[in-house]
């Protein structure tokens, strides 16, 4: 057994080897939004089959309609005026985790922020960094409307059974 341990060990320290690359906060980032199919509800032409790579994550052209008001994915790159270009890192990361955007309001009852929060600090870190490394596009989405209010976009009814 001694031999064999040995054998090993000598193989390990003779042997140089290189560690894989370790993956950068953006890199996970983008891991992150891709596994959590942002995309889905924040890109324009998603529903339709017709998404680009230049308006990727720059909100959505569908709406989705439930009880309390009809919302629409809004846009995620850092563009200044249609975008995430004004918030913070943090602030992003406070949206992600608790639902609550920069000036108070809540996020849509249709945004998946429970699931986020549970993300790990680092994680959560990493998708901010990878929002705010993405290329901006001005693209400013309609919405959100009240409920009863008739969309003049595209919208998908999301039926809300009874509570009982």
């Amino acid at each position: 057994m001694r031999t064999r341990q040995a054998f090993v060990l000598s193989i390990l320290f003779l042997c140089p080897f290189t560690p894989a690359k370790a993956e950068t906060p953006v890199e996970r980032g983008k891991y992150l939004v891709q596994f959590g199919g942002c995309n889905d509800c924040h890109s324009p032409g998603y529903f339709f089959g017709k998404t680009t790579p230049e308006t990727y994550l720059s909100g959505s052209d569908v709406g989705f309609q439930l009880p309390d008001g009809t919302f629409v994915g809004p846009n995620l790159t850092p563009d200044d005026e249609t975008g995430l270009g004004k918030w913070s890192e943090a602030e992003i990361i406070t949206a992600l985790q608790t639902g609550v955007r920069p000036d108070g309001r809540v996020l849509a009852p249709i945004m998946p922020w429970h699931a986020f929060a549970k993300l790990t600090k680092d994680d959560v870190a990493a998708v901010a960094a990878f929002l705010k490394s993405l290329k901006p596009v001005r693209h400013k989405v309609p919405g959100p409307l009240g409920a009863g209010e008739k969309a003049p976009f595209p919208v998908m009814t999301i039926i809300v059974p009874d509570a009982k």
